[in-house]
């Protein structure tokens, strides 16, 4: 069992609010170490987050027909290499306890495919920008990391769906109000991270309301969990629009907030989703797509999901290349 210290760098980073987690039991008592918390939020049900590093992850049994499909020098070296990032916050892809371990919803997804494919998953950690240059190179044969499909990636990568991309407006509980639409926010001070869509779209809703005669949204910005967290507790801000995973796992460990909405992370005029991304034309993204779409019919696919609180951001099947977002000069 990791040290206590591990723990607390682990969920602190990435939570803030550790001092709200009820710890159950698998750690040594007279340290309180463990690697366990309880869902506490809405749809909890008293079950436990494990973030420790033996995951028991679900798995699936090898599809022949579509292991075939896989390109022959990935087949031969018997390894999928998986590239993302440890930079988000859970459930997505994170260090568990001990520090080293990849865990989340993207690792879990991951090895599934591989599963279907007859491969040895092998993750591989980078920051944002080298996932895509190691898939230009070739050193990356997938990239699961909460990568959105945007017309403009749709011209270098090929995608296979896997979830949805929503946003999710996250308040202390019981603020008693709901966003549903811009008028929502009019008047409202609401965070969210710079350079990001949900602030594309905040800034957007906030110039809407502007020309109908509302008041504009007050737009504060936090690039760390911890800061926008002590934020919304202390009442300097009504919420905080970030991604609706982050924000589910946050509601469901602390228990001190909630969501009172969600939004396609493309905007009005596109639901956004979460694929698994190739290099263009490497004959590599037809056998991740049937792989999934065999994961998705055969169960496994839901029971990842419902593990990690994500069940409302469920496909019911992948599609290869989709509408993306729109392009930016557009």
């Amino acid at each position: 069992m990791p040290p206590r210290r591990a723990f607390i760098r682990t969920t602190a980073a990435v939570l803030g609010l550790v001092t709200a987690f009820s710890l159950t039991g698998c750690g040594d008592p007279a340290d309180d170490a463990t690697d366990k918390i309880d869902a506490k939020g809405a749809g909890g049900g008293g079950s436990t987050i494990n973030l420790g590093p033996e995951q028991h992850r679900v798995t699936t049994p090898k599809v022949d027909s579509i292991a075939a499909l896989v390109p022959e020098a990935v087949r031969e070296r018997g390894t999928l290499e998986i590239v993302g990032t440890t930079g988000t916050a859970p459930p997505l892809s994170f260090y568990a306890t001990d520090d080293k371990t990849v865990i989340g919803v993207e690792p879990d997804i991951a090895s599934l495919i591989a599963n279907v494919l007859g491969l040895k998953a092998h993750y591989n950690t980078v920051d944002w920008a080298n996932i895509f240059v190691g898939l230009d190179s070739g050193k990356y044969d997938v990239g699961l990391s909460n990568i959105t499909v945007t017309e403009e990636r749709k011209d270098k990568y090929d995608f296979a769906t896997y979830r949805l991309d929503n946003l999710a407006f996250e308040t202390k509980k019981g603020a008693g109000w709901k966003v549903s639409e811009p008028a929502d926010v009019a008047g409202r001070t609401i965070a969210v991270g710079s350079g990001t869509n949900q602030e594309k779209l905040l800034v957007t809703w906030s110039e809407q309301n502007v020309k109908k005669g509302l008041k504009p949204t007050d737009i504060k910005y936090y690039q760390k969990p911890t800061d926008y967290y002590l934020a919304l507790g202390s009442g300097r801000i009504d919420a905080y629009l970030g991604p609706n995973p982050t924000a589910a796992y946050h509601v469901a460990s602390a228990g001190q907030s909630e969501i009172i909405g969600t939004y396609s992370g493309g905007g009005a005029d596109v639901q956004g989703e979460i694929a698994a991304t190739t290099k263009k034309d490497n004959d590599l993204i037809k056998p991740v797509q049937e792989a999934l779409n065999t994961v998705i019919k055969n169960g496994t696919y839901r029971k990842v999901l419902d593990r990690w609180g994500l069940v409302n951001e469920a496909v019911p099947s992948s599609e290869l290349n989709p509408r993306g977002l729109p392009r930016t000069n557009q």
